[in-house]
């Protein structure tokens, strides 16, 4: 079976380790990931990999020595913190650092606490940047948990100055100096207790004979909470929600119950629905591309939409939608079509058991979660803590995603309607405007090296520090396309990153959204790229492809632009591509309003 096809089901820790002696990881990239811990941790590891697994990924687990964390981030006593090092976790419960303030917390004076506080927090301070200076992989940092039974009892949760005060105060201190860290993130082990339970979280009879805190449900909970900050670093967050209508978005079915019959509002059951609709905005607002998929009559469920008082989602927060009585499976390889995307950036939410096995079966590239249709108060849960679609920051650009996709939509149609493409391009009306990359530019311009993965010649993918050196560099310089049309402003939509060296200019990266292909967009960058080189002192440009799962639709695109494929030696790229600056440069379309390069 793939990855797809086992990943997310509710296996027990011994299935999971039998997937994992089945399955063969060796041919999978590898995700390098270093533990430096107090406690026992080791036993979280058949989670990670079968995480990483779920996203064909082999995950290497590595573990520092025990309570060894200060000498091997500080000191440098460790081989597990490198260049090729991808996620570095750390275990530090307060216990291990700091027993007085965790389990003796009374028998502390005010100014005692105060120079606890002061020291754990240089303390911390010291690890973050000892480990920065050895690796610029993502850190992962697990807070200090809050006891649910604080020294002074309930008296602790009125006072200001209390256990509790006190331990939230160092965790909003931990997370502000990991902010000033690019690639650092806070994991809230409390948020995962909350979700497992204490009695469930903990094991307390392997605290006392190893050190090992968490039980399996609780190293369960935090490989999973783990992995929402893994995924979209590795460009495997899900981009788009698609969603059944009948007994989904709302009770009952609209084509036998009508429009007044059909459940949603603020009184059971419709408040399930409700509220579900509630959380499908936030990831709306989020970024989040929403689409529908149902068999159904169109105009009925538009009528849902237009006139159900009590309906939150609106037309406007579709950016696609296939309602009719064909299959859901050709439907969802339309829906993906409409949005340009791969069918593994998305997830399909239906209450058929039969519709969600027929996905699993056919599209196992779509993750595909069942909805209980006798338990839909579970709908909202189920989405919020489904992880797929979480990420660690959200930019402008994000939250404006939705809005950028209905506009495609909207383009498409004028397309259709239009019958000649170069009128329908002229028609547009679009602007593109190319800048050299600046402090404004840089979380986005590293967000697409990240996570772009169709138009992306090399799929080099760069953190905002490592943006920020190229941008330093006088050797290199990093070039960034935002386009607007009648429609709208799709924002920073190409990146490229360039390299110089003895007369010539190398194509480190190039590449574009998904949202804006097939609008010659590419064609206007590359030239303009090569004018950028030209003006440089280079004489000759050289790109590269390297092939992936997913770009094949551009292993000749410099080909197309005129490029000289040349022979190497080396087994990597795939191919090399050259073209010499001295003559003239390629054509660019004439239907643009406006190209203009802004350094």
């Amino acid at each position: 079976m793939s990855a797809s096809e086992i990943y997310g089901q509710n296996l027990s820790y011994s299935d999971i380790q039998c997937v994992l002696n089945e399955v063969n990881l060796d041919s999978l990239p590898v995700l390098n990931i270093s533990i430096l811990r107090t406690v026992m941790i080791d036993s979280i590891t058949p989670f990670l990999r079968y995480h990483a697994y779920g996203i064909d990924h082999n995950a290497i687990i590595e573990f520092g020595r025990y309570d060894n964390i200060f000498q091997e981030a500080v000191g440098g006593e460790t081989e597990l913190l490198n260049t090729l090092t991808d996620v570095v976790l750390i275990f530090m419960p307060l216990e291990s650092i700091a027993w007085r303030l965790a389990r003796s917390f009374s028998s502390l004076s005010s100014a005692e606490v105060e120079q606890e506080i002061v020291r754990i927090n240089e303390y911390t301070q010291e690890i973050i940047e000892g480990i920065r200076s050895q690796t610029q992989a993502m850190i992962l940092w697990h807070g200090f948990e809050t006891p649910l039974s604080p020294g002074a009892g309930i008296y602790d949760y009125q006072n200001e100055n209390g256990q509790m005060a006190a331990i939230r105060s160092l965790n909003d201190d931990l997370k502000s100096a990991l902010s000033l860290i690019h690639n650092a993130y806070f994991v809230d082990v409390d948020l995962c207790r909350a979700r497992v339970g204490e009695n469930a979280f903990y094991d307390l009879r392997l605290w006392h004979m190893n050190k090992a805190p968490y039980s399996v449900d609780g190293l369960r909970e935090i490989a999973t909470e783990e992995m929402k900050f893994i995924r979209p670093l590795l460009g495997r967050n899900k981009k788009c929600l698609v969603l059944d209508c009948d007994n989904t978005l709302w009770g009952g079915i609209i084509g036998e119950d009508n429009l007044s019959g059909i459940k949603i509002g603020n009184t059971y059951p419709g408040s399930c629905f409700w509220e579900f609709q509630q959380e499908i905005i936030n990831l709306y607002e989020r970024g989040i591309i929403l689409a529908l998929c149902s068999k159904n009559n169109e105009a009925d469920v538009w009528q849902v939409f237009d006139e159900h008082p009590d309906m939150l989602l609106n037309r406007e927060h579709i950016a696609t939608a296939r309602i009719n009585w064909q299959d859901k499976v050709s439907n969802l390889r339309q829906i993906a079509s409409d949005l340009n995307i791969a069918l593994d950036s998305m997830v399909f939410m239906d209450d058929s058991e039969f519709e969600i096995s027929m996905v699993r079966q056919e599209l196992p590239e779509v993750t595909a979660i069942i909805l209980p249709v006798k338990k839909p108060t579970n709908y909202r849960k189920i989405l919020a803590d489904c992880g797929f679609f979480d990420t660690p920051t959200v930019s402008e650009e994000d939250k404006k995603r939705g809005a950028m996709y209905l506009a495609e939509n909207k383009r498409n149609i004028l397309k259709n309607e239009a019958g000649d493409l170069s009128l329908y391009y002229e028609s547009l009306n679009m602007e593109v405007e190319i800048y050299e990359a600046d402090e404004f530019s840089i979380s986005r311009i590293a967000q697409l090296t990240q996570k772009t993965n169709q138009f992306n010649l090399t799929t080099r993918r760069y953190s905002d520090s490592d943006i920020e050196c190229m941008v330093a560099d006088q050797d290199a310089s990093v070039l960034y396309l935002r386009l607007k049309d009648r429609f709208g402003d799709s924002g920073i939509v190409g990146v490229c990153v360039l390299r110089f060296a003895s007369g010539q200019t190398f194509i480190d990266s190039l590449l574009l959204s998904c949202r804006v292909l097939g609008r010659k967009v590419e064609n206007i960058f590359v030239v303009k790229i090569m004018e950028y080189a030209k003006d440089r002192g280079a004489t000759n440009i050289v790109g590269e492809y390297y092939a992936t799962a997913k770009n094949e639709q551009v292993e000749f695109f410099f080909r197309d632009m005129s490029f000289t494929e040349i022979k190497t030696d080396r087994a990597e790229p795939d191919r090399v591509f050259q073209y010499s600056l001295d003559g003239n440069l390629p054509e660019i379309p004439d239907f643009f309003k406006s190209i203009s390069f802004l350094k």
